[in-house]
């Protein structure tokens, strides 16, 4: 009841499959007039066969939709989740959802580049889309059990993992030298000893999942979008902008084998971090362009060893996440090069926080 309540607030078209019906929405009669003998008030509920689907796809009063294919299991977690971030301009817009997918607005944009993730005016609109993020209030565990939850489950398979190709072998075997359980211990108590808010965590922060939207380019507002939800849940708030910050190291655009670029040296500047975590602050934190200039500072200050701690995370994260990726990816990249530049990144990093 709470999901069939949820999804027809949807202003165009809502499907949500319960066994072979689905319960839909819509703002036109076309789809139904030969179903029903009278002439209802709009927007039009109905109970329908599953075959009906392909007619409310095909109305030509509906807008652009977006297929998208995915496991039963995590389906409907996930279209719960986009639908809210829908709701509230967060995200595309959900047409329906049915077993094994869901349909979606299709938006006319492009990905951004690694650059341009350091674009001022982006810069800023994407710390203002991260706030309302993180301020969302959202039907999941509110536990923060996400992040080593799943570095333990990954680390399980790594550690079960064989390879044959000689430089996967070699690789494979560097990391292992690094005592890598060992290592994720000592990286959760300094962890779980760094004051981090738990909050609505996208997780998965990087260009290629922030839309610039067609014919929005040039305007200082609303011209980005966040997509992919698939790691989102609730999290440690250091995370999500230590993993952002990262991201603005790697470009996945390279042509050439391993089809990535790393430049350590990209990662935000100081300067940078506190003009975003001044943004941040001022969008999230209750009365902070009322607190004294040494205060503010302060909270800019903890904010720091708060994100760079937890992006000793991400590194960890998304380089166990390569490995595993190394052995059952068909993805034609370079995932074992990539775990290697994520792990010597994480040594780098931790060497400079002194920690």
């Amino acid at each position: 009841t709470g999901l069939m309540s949820l999804l027809v607030k949807q202003p165009q078209l809502m499907t949500g499959m319960f066994g072979k019906f689905c319960l839909a929405q819509h703002n036109c009669l076309s789809c139904f007039s030969h179903l029903t003998h009278f002439a209802p008030a709009l927007p039009l509920i109905l109970l329908l066969p599953i075959t009906h689907l392909i007619q409310l796809v095909e109305c030509p009063n509906c807008i652009h939709m977006f297929l998208c294919l995915q496991g039963a299991d995590a389906m409907v977690l996930e279209s719960v989740m986009f639908a809210i971030l829908a709701e509230r301009e967060l995200g595309p817009k959900l047409y329906g959802i049915f077993p094994q997918g869901r349909l979606e607005q299709f938006v006319p944009s492009r990905k951004l580049s690694t650059d341009e993730l350091s674009v001022p005016g982006i810069f800023d609109e994407i710390a203002e889309k991260i706030t309302r993020f993180h301020g969302m209030r959202m039907p999941f565990n509110k536990e923060p059990k996400w992040l080593f939850g799943t570095m333990e489950k990954y680390m399980d398979q790594v550690l079960q993992l064989t390879f044959t190709r000689e430089h996967h072998l070699r690789n494979f075997s560097r990391l292992l030298s690094y005592n890598l359980p060992q290592e994720m211990d000592s990286l959760k108590c300094l962890l779980e000893s760094t004051p981090s808010p738990v909050v609505f965590c996208h997780n998965d922060l990087q260009e290629g999942n922030i839309l610039l939207l067609n014919g929005r380019e040039n305007t200082d507002r609303q011209r980005l979008m966040l997509i992919d939800f698939e790691y989102s849940s609730y999290n440690y708030r250091g995370f999500d902008i230590g993993n952002f910050f990262c991201e603005w190291t790697y470009d996945y655009t390279y042509d050439k084998f391993p089809f990535f670029i790393t430049n350590t040296k990209k990662y935000p500047t100081k300067a940078q971090q506190m003009h975003f975590f001044q943004r941040y602050l001022l969008e999230s934190h209750a009365g902070f362009e009322n607190l004294s200039e040494e205060d503010q500072q302060k909270l800019k200050e903890d904010m720091l060893v708060e994100v760079n701690r937890f992006a000793l995370a991400s590194h960890f994260f998304w380089g166990l996440w390569s490995v595993i990726q190394a052995k059952i990816s068909t993805i034609e990249f370079g995932y074992m090069e990539y775990a290697m530049a994520r792990f010597d990144a994480y040594f780098e990093l931790k060497k400079k926080l002194r920690v």
